[in-house]
């Protein structure tokens, strides 16, 4: 395996994935015109030299970020002593398990998989545990002085726990985390709540504990169909009549409507929002508030008194105006 220098300009950047379902890191590509979709290349990262998939490309951001450039490709001899390192991952996954469990005092520790580099140089223990006042350091002493790798023991939570594991969900198909999601959202309560979902914990818990990651697939556009329609309990005019909202239903861009004892279905175009109206026509007919001394150009009435009627008063006529007429009255 030849490294290749990095080339000063960066032209091109390829994202690149290190497990099957994992997130994407971005290297420089720039000194490999030929690297496709697919390609297996050689990589330095935080862990060491690592062997990752070319997933896709993009054009370079040098202003955020600062890009690794890339080794090299990789050779049908790394594609074969990578093969041969995750076949050991099982093996010395058991083998940990019996270690911690003869050191004792690991018994609330779940040891979940062992994932080697490409080459066998450093090897990664994903576990999870309860109780975080466990001393790890006694199980990583004794786990190098068994392995001449470089030992990294890394500790994941609930939602990693289910990831790593796999299996089916709730819904009866294979778990999102373990077949396609690359990274974990947050998600809370209130997701559940804009989508009309039972709050149940087993309705919203998924496999993991915690709140299930579907939740937040189909929030945004439950949040965008409700600002458009009225909320519970409002009164709107509908064609049978004003009535007061008792459900809303987004999807169906429509609400449920009770008008007297019966409850009818309203399409959003259907609807007549009488609590705004009525506030509306009150401050039209209150007059402008912020003009009462005169000089008034917003178009409100003042004093009861339209815009036209202040004009036609005859205060407001020239002075010569109001002579002719006192003379004409004379006559």
């Amino acid at each position: 395996m030849v490294d290749n220098l990095p080339t000063e300009t960066i032209t091109r950047v390829a994202a690149i994935r290190f497990q099957k379902v994992g997130k994407l890191y971005h290297f420089d590509c720039s000194g490999f015109p030929d690297l496709q979709q697919g390609d297996q290349v050689i990589v330095e990262t935080m862990r060491g030299r690592q062997m990752g998939e070319v997933v896709e490309f993009y054009p370079p951001d040098t202003e955020k970020y600062d890009y690794k450039p890339i080794l090299a490709l990789a050779t049908p001899a790394d594609l074969l002593l990578k093969q041969q390192w995750d076949a050991k991952g099982l093996t010395t996954l058991i083998e940990i398990r019996e270690l911690a469990k003869g050191l004792g005092g690991y018994d609330q520790c779940k040891f979940l998989a062992v994932q080697y580099s490409y080459d066998g140089a450093t090897m990664t223990v994903m576990y999870s545990m309860e109780d975080l006042k466990i001393n790890i350091n006694r199980l990583r002493n004794a786990i190098t002085g068994r392995y001449p790798a470089k030992i990294d023991l890394r500790q994941v939570g609930p939602r990693d726990v289910a990831k790593l594991i796999g299996g089916m969900g709730a819904c009866g198909i294979p778990r999102c985390c373990s077949t396609f999601l690359t990274d974990f959202s947050p998600v809370s309560i209130k997701m559940a709540k804009a989508q009309g979902i039972s709050l149940n914990p087993s309705e919203i818990t998924g496999m993991c504990g915690r709140l299930r990651c579907c939740l937040v697939y189909e929030y945004e556009q439950y949040v965008e169909a409700r600002a458009q329609l009225p909320k519970r309990n409002k009164r709107v005019g509908t064609p049978q009549g004003p009535g007061k909202v008792i459900d809303v239903h987004p999807l169906q861009d429509a609400v449920t409507v009770l008008i007297e004892d019966n409850r009818l279905i309203f399409k959003r175009d259907e609807l007549v929002p009488l609590d705004e109206l009525e506030a509306l026509d009150a401050k039209a007919k209150a007059g402008c508030s912020r003009h009462e001394s005169g000089g008034c150009d917003c178009g409100a009435k003042r004093g009861g008194k339209s815009e036209d009627e202040d004009e036609s008063d005859d205060t407001d006529l020239p002075l010569d105006t109001l002579e002719d007429n006192d003379e004409d009255g004379d006559v």
